[in-house]
């Protein structure tokens, strides 16, 4: 996989997950370095489920001033973390660290990610009428299900499990749950559809969603982002919908980080996305 060089002078930040190598994070956040021409380095960091509490508690000897998690390592985070900030004490996950005042500091801009990519990817699309419809009731829903409650949305959350769904629509006492059979019902006057599951993913099979019942004017999104089409985007530009996909999230997630961690705050351009997304489809994976 490709990557900008940079220099390993100045602050040092990290993704940390297991697996970690298919990140995409040192890509956008070198880019950023190299940008703004700053000393500093990103690094991938591979820590096992079994060893991560051993690296948050040393995390403030370790010479870095934070850096993201993924997978699996969201809820140990926050859990580690002495402080935290709103949105991440509501989701109950972290996807971003810094240090300060010694104290290790924990946040959450998945949230955030997703709201950004929609407002630049399809404005108005909070403007559209009906509900909005969330596949999927996993550690990714709660984030996208908390932003589109943020914004006054009739969110239905549909899971194979419903009482996955039970629980996630109780924790914001908001939005109501689902099992799969409802949802060509609850297509029929919806105005986003979001997928949250890994259905469609590379590797996984398609998500089996008919969307002839889906409105012509509802827009359709995918936070999944390897394959940049997934199964899902690909029908729905088939039939005509209005589509996002799930790399503008990746991206816009990376922005309030990367400030906090280097002191500028910089922007989602084309020509970041054109140089993600030429690595994506590079890889696949």
């Amino acid at each position: 996989m490709a990557e900008l060089q940079f220099q390993r002078t100045g602050p040092r930040a990290f993704i940390v997950g297991w697996p970690v190598a298919h990140s995409r994070s040192p890509l956008i956040h070198g880019y950023w370095l190299k940008q703004f021409d700053l000393a500093g380095s990103y690094e991938r960091v591979a820590v096992a489920p079994a060893d991560i509490g051993t690296f948050l508690a040393e995390m403030p000897a370790s010479g870095f001033v934070g850096g993201n998690v993924t997978v699996p390592h969201k809820e140990a985070a926050f859990a580690a973390a002495s402080r935290r900030d709103a949105v991440a004490t509501l989701l109950g996950a972290a996807n971003t660290l810094w240090m300060e005042g010694g104290q290790l500091c924990a946040g959450n801009t998945d949230a955030i990610g997703f709201l950004a990519n929609l407002d630049a990817s399809a404005p108005g699309w909070d403007a559209a009428d009906g509900r909005a419809v969330v596949l999927g009731a996993g550690g990714a829903a709660r984030s996208v299900v908390w932003a589109l409650l943020s914004r006054g949305l009739d969110v239905a959350v549909v899971n194979r499990t419903v009482s996955r769904a039970e629980e996630l629509v109780a924790r914001f006492g908001g939005g109501r749950a689902y099992d799969w059979d409802a949802l060509p019902g609850l297509l029929g006057d919806a105005g986003l559809l979001v997928n949250t599951t890994s259905l469609g993913m590379h590797g996984h099979a398609a998500a089996p969603v008919d969307l002839a019942p889906l409105p012509g004017e509802a827009f359709v999104s995918d936070i999944v982002y390897v394959p940049l089409e997934t199964p899902l985007i690909a029908a729905a530009r088939a039939g005509g919908y209005r589509t996002v996909d799930g790399l503008g999230m990746l991206l816009h997630q990376a922005v309030p980080g990367f400030e906090r961690w280097f002191g500028v705050r910089p922007q989602v351009t084309a020509e970041l996305r054109a140089l993600v997304e030429a690595d994506v489809r590079a890889g696949q994976g």
